[in-house]
């Protein structure tokens, strides 16, 4: 290749080079700034293409969409010093380019950031130091002059609501401005959520104990009833076993008195031979008594007498 053909090429690439530096193009999504030697000479750009000319010019772009900044959980006293762990996001965007170009130090979106959670931070904090404990973590605000719970106030609308306006108030000056900001948890810090936490035990265990003392009432009550109705029934079980038991005894000995009286000889003879089976009822069994006793009386009679 001729030299002539390599000069040709290098005209070719910077005629290309410079046409491609002079054109550039601004989307609906994205705000544009022209400079001049480092001057801002245009901040107004729509979307479309646009030239420019290489080497004096330059272009630098921003979001044009809504922006979300994700704070860090904070910490924030309540009107009775007790402190909560806030955690909270912010959706923010850039209205006035070139001010912002010139207040966040060069348009830095880091320090821009870090400026739009301090002042919504200080918010915050001025806010909550208005209001209790109980309200902020419920989210409503107890009014004395309300019916019902339809005209309770939205405690967290309020603050964020007032937060919003107090915010966009101040960052006006730096070209942006606050869309929303909302509040994603209240914790309590880890001191007084242990404290909270002992205390519910507390409670529970006293409820708890509270149940078992009545249940065991409940349960002496019922073994001393059921120990009063076993008295009872078998003291009345006892009272009709003995009149049974005396109405039988009472049939036996009637009963015994007309078999006696029928027949006495025959009577003594059949329970002097149960005798005799009761005693002779073992091979081992030994009997001492005298011959002529009476026992054996009906042994020593051939014939005894009917």
């Amino acid at each position: 290749m001729s030299n002539r053909q390599i000069f040709i090429l290098v005209i070719i690439f910077a005629i290309g080079l410079i046409g491609y530096g002079s054109v550039f193009t601004v989307t609906e999504r994205e705000l544009a700034v022209k400079f001049r030697l480092g001057e801002i000479v245009r901040s107004d750009y729509k979307p479309g293409i646009y030239g420019q000319l290489p080497f004096i010019n330059n272009i630098i772009k921003f979001d044009k969409r809504i922006l979300m900044l994700d704070a860090r959980p904070s910490e924030y006293l309540t009107i009775e010093k007790k402190r909560l762990v806030v955690d909270f996001f912010a959706k923010w965007r850039i209205n006035d380019v070139e001010k912002f170009y010139r207040t966040m130090s060069q348009g830095d979106m880091n320090i821009a950031r870090l400026r739009i959670f301090n002042i919504i931070n200080d918010g915050l904090k001025s806010q909550f130091s208005q209001f209790q404990l109980t309200e902020l973590v419920s989210g409503q605000r107890r009014d004395e002059k309300a019916k019902d719970a339809k005209e309770q106030e939205d405690l967290r609308d309020t603050v964020m609501s007032t937060v919003t306006r107090q915010a966009n108030a101040q960052v006006e000056k730096y070209g942006v401005s606050i869309i929303d900001i909302r509040i994603k948890r209240i914790d309590l810090t880890t001191k007084i959520s242990q404290s909270v936490f002992r205390r519910m035990i507390s409670e529970r265990q006293q409820f708890a104990a509270d149940i078992r003392a009545r249940g065991k009432e409940a349960s002496e009550r019922l073994k001393a009833d059921a120990d009063r109705q076993r008295t009872i029934i078998l003291a009345n079980a006892y009272k009709d076993a003995q009149n049974m038991r005396g109405e039988g005894d009472a049939g036996a000995a009637e009963i015994y008195a007309k078999a006696y009286n029928k027949d006495r000889e025959f009577y003594a003879f059949y329970r002097s031979l149960g005798a005799y089976r009761t005693s002779f009822a073992g091979n081992d069994d030994i009997l001492v008594i005298e011959p002529n006793s009476d026992f054996f009386d009906y042994f020593k009679q051939n014939n005894p007498k009917r």
